[in-house]
């Protein structure tokens, strides 16, 4: 129905670099849907590790990490990034879907409890699936209910509670200083999802855990590569015995061919420039709390967010499809979001910002916006 309507919004090519101004159907348009919070995936100092390490180590290691694909840059980013995130260990998968599908089911056993907010990442929600523990939901952000989701579970099991720490979606944050409360009243173990936080809070973008101090509270910490380190890939943070636990036991991990030296080099090098570019978050931040401000003061419903994920609501699947392919005429790249990723009566369009926009750039985009979503009747 959709595509015969000319409103299909998924699969759209680009011909450039993921920057703020991509090439699609010959022409340029400004891309807002991206997770590149930093604006780094066209860094020639990036661009230039990757193409060092291809040289060095070739296209590919042809094998798993646990037999013969473990490189000595494998290990290198390991050390830089559980020194980043303040933990004993870290260990790196070649997605971070997979690190969630690998890591959570090892985590608990029959007779365990993992406890989700009712808006966790859809790889969250697979991993949690694969175990045989008890499987419990909350109302998102609803710190009542994860208590009375605590109370059902035996005092002596383990209860995992998994959050995402910034929601990939509505851009709002996980109460994590509530959580680590509850985690300490039911002795509970928390895992913390940073993949659009890192980078983006806490200093030189560790991430939510650290913005609110609280990383030495959370047990676990995983993270992306493909947003704000500017390549593919993931990891989980934890202490020396956890981490050598999933070495040995989380599938994902031993039964999936280990990431490319060229993304594994990649990595590396974001991760060196955002410990020694600040600059970055700050412009990051400044933009976004300009976007915020714009957004709000021209009528638009953008719900609790505090992110540089901006939801525009439009309550209606036909409409965000439409909006989506009237803003891409009028040069604007938008996300559409629809069901299974958020609530049926919830609909939006995702407006993600990079540290690399320019003011310019939003006051058109959102000036744009406005003609599109006035047209559509959904802001007046």
């Amino acid at each position: 129905m959709y595509m015969e309507r000319g409103v299909y919004p998924y699969f759209r090519e680009i011909d450039s670099a993921q920057d703020t101004e991509v090439m699609m159907d010959g022409k340029k348009v400004l891309m807002f849907g991206s997770n590149s919070y930093m604006g780094l995936t066209h860094d020639e100092r990036i661009i230039h590790a990757a193409i060092e390490a291809t040289r060095k180590y070739g296209t590919g290691c042809a094998g798993s990490r646990l037999l013969n694909g473990t490189l000595d840059i494998h290990v290198r980013l390991e050390k830089e990034l559980a020194e980043f995130i303040g933990k004993d260990e870290a260990l790196c998968f070649s997605t971070g879907f997979t690190v969630n599908e690998g890591v959570i089911p090892q985590l608990v056993g029959r007779g365990d409890y993992i406890i989700c907010d009712d808006r966790d990442h859809a790889s969250i929600v697979d991993g949690r699936r694969l175990s045989f523990a008890t499987q419990l939901k909350y109302k998102h952000n609803d710190m009542e209910a994860l208590e009375r989701e605590l109370q059902k579970c035996e005092p002596d099991a383990i209860k995992l509670i998994v959050v995402d720490s910034v929601f990939s979606m509505e851009g709002d944050l996980a109460n994590l200083p509530e959580i680590v409360r509850l985690k300490k009243k039911y002795n509970a173990t928390i895992y913390v999802d940073e993949a659009h936080g890192l980078g983006v809070f806490g200093r030189n973008g560790r991430g939510v855990c650290d913005h609110f101090g609280l990383t030495q509270d959370i047990d676990l910490i995983m993270g992306t590569f493909s947003k704000s380190l500017a390549s593919i890939g993931g990891f989980v943070a934890a202490d020396k015995d956890t981490i050598n636990w999933l070495r040995h036991n989380a599938r994902s991990y031993i039964f999936q061919a280990s990431s490319t030296p060229a993304a594994t080099a990649a990595a590396i090098e974001a991760l060196h420039i955002l410990q020694t570019e600040p600059q970055r978050q700050e412009n990051l931040w400044k933009i976004t709390n300009y976007a915020l401000k714009r957004f709000r003061e021209s009528g638009f419903e953008i719900g609790d967010t505090e992110s540089p994920i901006i939801p525009l609501y439009v309550r209606d699947t036909d409409k965000t499809f439409e909006v989506t392919k009237l803003a891409f005429d009028e040069g604007v790249f938008i996300n559409p979001v629809i069901p299974p990723a958020c609530a049926p009566q919830d609909t939006l369009v995702r407006f993600a910002l990079m540290a690399t926009h320019t003011k310019e750039q939003i006051d058109f985009a959102i000036e744009k916006l406005v003609k599109c979503f006035k047209q559509l009747d959904i802001i007046k």
